[in-house]
């Protein structure tokens, strides 16, 4: 079977750039099936696909938040943490301004903005994660020690 051309994403860059080793993985992505119907198609555990989220302080101030496909971020951890009232996800064209990604094809690599990235601490137990590489139905594998290489990674504790 032929494997689809790796897409040139800014994600796909900024990973080559840093040299940091991956894996490519495709699937048909669905609309509003998020890190489910990932890990269905690749038969990988939901809890291995890291989903990047786009989130703004009160002041509008946006972060990324990177989380396991099966949990759920605190919005209320997440204040506490940054020392703010409120924060909130960002609306999808918000994300897409801040990012440059479309939703659904959001990466944490070669943002159109850089932002904070904070990442829920058990990530970083997993032997190899599946993140977006930029582009919808397109996930890389990666080692969390290649994550912390690449990115300015703060570890947190947010999940509900």
């Amino acid at each position: 079977m032929d494997r689809p051309d790796i897409p040139i994403t800014p994600g796909v860059r900024f990973l080559r750039e840093k040299k940091i080793p991956f894996q490519p993985h495709f699937y048909p992505y669905e609309d509003h099936g998020g890190t489910r119907v990932a890990s269905a198609k690749l038969q990988v555990p939901e809890h291995a696909i890291i989903k990047t989220l786009v989130m703004a302080t009160e002041s509008g101030q946006p972060f990324l938040v990177l989380e396991h496909g099966d949990q759920q971020v605190s919005t209320k951890q997440m204040a506490r943490i940054l020392g703010v009232k409120k924060i909130n996800p960002c609306d999808e064209g918000t994300a897409q301004k801040h990012t440059g990604y479309q939703v659904g094809g959001i990466s944490p690599f070669g943002t159109k903005k850089k932002m904070s990235v904070y990442a829920e601490k058990s990530i970083f137990s997993l032997g190899k994660m599946y993140i977006n590489g930029g582009k919808r139905g397109f996930l890389v594998e990666i080692s969390p020690a290649d994550l912390v290489r690449a990115l300015p990674v703060i570890e947190i504790e947010a999940a509900q």
